[in-house]
């Protein structure tokens, strides 16, 4: 069995619901995973907002304008009378939930329930379409199995006990729609995989159900080889390997999850990226097969901090190193590059919610830079560190002003920590120069 995952702009129009059903619809049983419709999701965040900021005329009025929004969809996408009528009522205790919310002291588990909603709202509409469209369609409910542990990992023992009952429970059908993002947390209240987790969700059910492959739908035909959004002349990739992929979902590639491979890459099963606009277009291939060696593709990742801790007395003393991780490992904070020399370490962080509790720490036994508005280019391929063109590089970006490079630490990947304001400047020469749009 195939596992689907279709996006919010995928479900965020009635063409486009209707494009989903002509994909899914091939005689061919399969799990489809939904995000919420597009917009809904931020809309719902907004309303949090207002409720932990205690607006809540504001909130009220948001929930009442979204809520005639998703009446308008129902009428245009649900004909039959009997669903129009029953999805409306369940529409209706959706956004009475909401409106209660409003009226109760704002915490992380009511913020986490209003934002759930957004992906109940889309798989309930598009199971009534289904069926009113003749087609055999049952609902899997997520928090009935999806579940994360303490380190907010999935807890993969519960999911594949519990996706076993459900699904066992669920009317015999052709298609099982389940919601993306949402899940329970170590404690069974409601979480989330945060943004972009409907991805992660799909590739944790592929693995729990030992998937033929899983595909991911999204606006865009596959993985490019740069971001489209800043560069022009930029093509999908056709086929990636795992490491690869997840290098560059890592590093900024808006079209996967950073963890969307974890799951299904011990069991090697596929991730197709397709497009929903353009089905027959071939999008990207990910498996653990490699191909061409050298510079596939290039991702940046924005919202940099960097810090560069400078001791000389204890730099080269045992136990150095230990300590300064430790103080970002107390505070939860990820470090995503490392360099070091004689007298100094320099590192960089995106989240900067501690950073001012860690500089404290810090300054206790070194002193301390911080440049913030940094990006990470980070350029993957197939061996990329061996490949004899790697050189070129650094005769391409001669006029960058480059601020750390981590080079060697993955056989698959070039990090270079950059000026935000250089970002895009970089990213067009790296497009230019190493896919042979120019030669040096």
């Amino acid at each position: 069995m195939k596992v689907f995952k279709f996006g919010g702009t995928s479900v965020g129009s009635i063409e486009n619901i209707a494009n989903v059903k002509n994909i899914i619809n091939d005689g061919q049983k399969k799990i489809v995973v939904l995000s919420a419709m597009s917009g809904t999701t931020n809309q719902l965040v907004d309303i949090a907002n207002n409720i932990k900021e205690n607006a809540l005329n504001q909130a009220v009025d948001k929930v009442n304008k979204l809520h005639d929004v998703y009446f308008e969809t129902i009428d245009k996408l649900i004909v039959n009378g009997a669903l129009n009528a029953d999805v409306k009522t369940y529409v209706s205790g959706v956004f009475n939930l909401l409106l209660e919310s409003t009226y109760k002291p704002f915490s992380e588990v009511l913020e986490n329930n209003i934002v759930a909603q957004g992906e109940l709202l889309s798989t309930f509409m598009v199971n009534a379409y289904l069926n009113q469209e003749g087609i055999r369609s049952a609902l899997l409910p997520a928090l009935n199995f999806m579940r994360i542990d303490k380190a907010k990992e999935p807890d993969m023992a519960y999911i594949k006990a519990n996706f076993k009952k459900v699904f066992d429970a669920a009317n015999e059908s052709e298609i099982y729609i389940t919601q993306g993002f949402i899940c329970l947390d170590d404690n069974d209240d409601v979480s989330n995989l945060q943004r972009g987790g409907s991805d992660y969700t799909a590739t944790i059910i592929g693995a729990a159900i030992k998937a033929e492959e899983v595909q991911i739908w999204t606006d865009i035909d596959g993985m490019h080889n740069n971001d489209p959004r800043h560069v022009e002349n930029t093509k999908p990739i056709s086929n990636l390997s795992f490491d690869e992929a997840a290098e560059l979902a890592y590093f900024g590639a808006k079209i996967l999850h950073p963890q969307t491979v974890t799951p299904v890459r011990e069991d090697c099963i596929p991730v197709r990226l397709k497009n929903t606009m353009d089905p027959e277009a071939y999008g990207t291939l990910i498996s653990d097969e490699t191909s061409e060696n050298g510079v596939k593709a290039i991702a940046a990742k924005d919202a940099i901090t960097a810090i560069k801790i400078k001791s000389g007395r204890m730099l080269q003393a045992h136990g150095f190193l230990r300590k300064v991780f430790e103080i970002f490992e107390v505070y939860e904070t990820s470090i995503d590059m490392i360099t070091t020399s004689e007298v100094a370490v320099s590192l960089t962080i995106d989240d900067d919610k501690n950073l001012d509790k860690i500089l404290a720490e810090l300054e206790t036994f070194s002193s301390v830079e911080v440049d913030k508005n940094q990006s990470i280019v980070c350029l993957v391929g197939h061996s990329i560190v061996n490949h004899q063109e790697t050189y070129k590089l650094f005769q391409i970006l001669q006029d960058v002003k480059i601020r750390m490079i981590s080079y060697g630490g993955s056989r698959n990947n070039i990090s270079l920590l950059i000026n935000s304001k250089d970002k895009i400047n970089t990213l067009q020469k790296l497009n230019d120069y190493l896919f042979e749009l120019v030669t040096l």
